[in-house]
């Protein structure tokens, strides 16, 4: 019998089909819950076949003490940079992801914290929900420039929702998407800091690399335009949390409005938790009772037939 690691907690609390499917499996399935640090994983111990994770720490040093039994990690997402692919690659460990189950929950909740924020809607909630009736002016986003940095599944799917408050909608990415511009136009950038530069909205949407990571810092604020909101459903490690404190305590960024942070989960003191002009959800973007069996289903799904050795299997690595 298969020993399986099943780490990612929305999986495991959404109803869905994808429960019957582990189920039905030869697996022992051994229930935690994520994401788990590198010292939780090492805790674990090395008796696990496969795994389907969430954003647990599958760091070098766990996956060769999970060796020589570990076999297979099924990626609950699209997002790999909590695994170390580069180990997984030295020991042939295939990593199977999950692309293009989540694009339009993600988009939909940037959205959402976006107007939530330019619309004060927090502050004007908590005020009625106090029994008070503060009544406070907020922004349009109609007709004003957003500015997406990634144009992948999640990035065009922001600039098909942008076209319809008739945005206008500005963007970079190593790949263009051709074909896909020609129906919602995006213009056109050489950089992520030319974006930065002339946006009134400015959304991340690439994956966490070594170029990408603090990106958004006290020197790339500086370039943007001066009451700037920034959306951030990418990775917290994107942005170097003390420079969007620091900007929008001084008045540079109007708002901050973010799905996660650079820890997780953040520790009670974090500066951007309370900050009033900061939204801060605790990394739901892509939780909603239609997204997460899609998720869930594809990940089993792929895990299922990587061992059956049938069926399609969508794997991030190659070797």
């Amino acid at each position: 019998m298969k020993r399986i690691l099943l780490s990612t907690t929305s999986y495991q609390d959404t109803p869905g089909d994808h429960h019957a499917l582990l189920d039905s499996q030869d697996f022992e399935i051994v229930r935690r819950r994520g994401p788990l640090s590198e010292g939780e994983m090492l805790e674990l111990g090395n008796d696990f076949d496969g795994a389907i994770c969430g954003d647990d720490a599958f760091t070098r040093q766990v996956i060769e003490k999970m060796l020589p039994r570990l076999k297979v990690l099924s990626k609950y997402g699209i997002g790999l940079d909590k695994i170390d692919l580069d180990a997984c690659q030295d020991h042939k460990i295939p990593v199977l992801f999950t692309p293009g189950v989540n694009h339009t929950t993600v988009a939909e909740h940037a959205f959402c914290i976006l107007l939530a924020g330019v619309r004060n809607l927090i502050p004007s909630v908590d005020s009625t929900r106090a029994g008070g009736w503060k009544r406070i002016t907020g922004h349009e986003i109609w007709k004003k420039k957003m500015g997406i940095i990634g144009l992948g599944r999640i990035g065009q799917a922001m600039a098909q929702r942008a076209h319809g408050f008739e945005m206008e909608v500005h963007g970079f990415d190593l790949y263009w998407p051709d074909a896909f511009v020609k129906d919602y136009p995006v213009t056109r950038h050489e950089s992520a800091l030319s974006v930065l530069r002339e946006a009134d909205v400015i959304t991340l949407h690439t994956n966490l690399s070594d170029e990408t990571r603090d990106l958004i810092n006290e020197d790339s604020i500086a370039e943007m335009k001066d009451d700037a909101w920034l959306i951030n459903t990418a990775r917290g490690e994107w942005v170097n949390a003390k420079a969007v404190v620091a900007a929008l305590n001084a008045g540079k960024l109007a708002g901050y409005v973010s799905d996660m942070l650079d820890e997780e989960p953040p520790a009670a003191d974090h500066p951007l938790l309370n900050h009033p002009k900061a939204i801060v959800p605790p990394h739901i973007g892509s939780r909603t009772y239609e997204s997460v069996p899609r998720q869930a289903m594809r990940a089993t799904t792929n895990l299922v037939n990587w061992y059956s050795g049938e069926g399609e299997v969508l794997q991030a690595n190659k070797f």
